[in-house]
């Protein structure tokens, strides 16, 4: 099972800032005019992309008033979505340094540092204090956490009485062993895919009440296809994209990723739950 330093490791890039800078100026663009848009298909570190995290947000019912809490939130691409999409409040917790130092950098191109603060440390042992937010969510990132009820425990503590939480992560949906590498994950020794049953025991017995749940496979399916085929018709990747952050190893991780998820071993799922008033 992964530890804090395998899963930082394996997310470090060593110069991903310039890697984007570049990437910027493929697209004609410079730091002081690149869009949230623009930015958009490198920092949304999840299957489906922004439309996932539209899809996914607009069920949290986020008010501009609302303090929000992003966990493992990488570069902060969804956090920044969603305090211009809600304006709301967002603070995101990574384990791995350098996405928060460049996600940093990258708020400060679009104007929204100070809507979003980005800090680094463990989800499992947050420094905040308890009650502190109205809401709090997660887009992939329990497949890198082994302990589901310490994560769940501290994010609890820290939502206000009635704060909800959304999850949108990789889940087993047959049990069967993945292909590797994938994009969380080198070998299997550093992933932590768990079941949605798996999910709702933990969420149940940490207190949280849940309220909705939702397979999106078939939006996943859909979505590598649509992909494939923007990135055959253009003969290659686009300036700006999730290879950039994964490296040199981006294509076999994300073949293998779209193999698992075609074969049904895994599936991206949804989960929302309440913490009781």
């Amino acid at each position: 099972m992964p530890d804090n330093n395998t899963v930082s490791d394996h997310y470090t890039h060593g110069s991903l800032l310039d890697a984007i800078r570049k990437g910027i100026a493929a697209l004609g663009k410079t730091e002081s005019n690149v869009t949230l848009e623009d930015l958009g298909p490198v920092e949304e570190f999840h299957i489906g992309g922004r439309q996932a995290s539209a899809d996914f947000l607009d069920q949290l019912e986020l008010s501009p008033d609302a303090t929000v809490l992003d966990v493992g939130c990488g570069l902060g691409g969804v956090a920044r979505f969603a305090a211009s999409r809600y304006g709301c409040s967002v603070t995101g917790i990574d384990l791995t340094d350098e996405y928060i130092r460049t996600g940093q950098v990258m708020s400060s191109w679009v104007g929204l540092q100070d809507q979003v603060s980005l800090e680094q440390g463990s989800a499992t042992a947050m420094g905040y204090r308890d009650e502190l937010f109205d809401k709090a969510y997660m887009m992939h990132v329990g497949m890198n956490i082994a302990d589901k009820s310490a994560l769940l425990s501290e994010i609890f503590r820290v939502l206000k009485p009635g704060g909800g939480l959304g999850i949108f992560d990789i889940m087993s949906t047959s049990g069967e062993s993945l292909k590797f590498p994938v994009p969380w994950a080198t070998e299997p020794s550093g992933s932590a895919v768990e079941s949605l049953e798996t999910y709702k025991e933990c969420l149940g017995s940490t207190g949280f009440r849940i309220t909705a749940e939702r397979n999106r496979h078939e939006f996943a399916v859909t979505f590598f296809d649509q992909l494939q085929a923007r990135t055959s018709a253009a003969g290659g990747p686009p300036p700006l994209g999730l290879h950039i952050v994964m490296g040199e190893s981006a294509p076999e991780k994300i073949a293998n990723m779209v193999e698992n998820v075609r074969a049904q071993r895994i599936a991206p799922i949804e989960v929302f739950a309440t913490k009781p008033e």
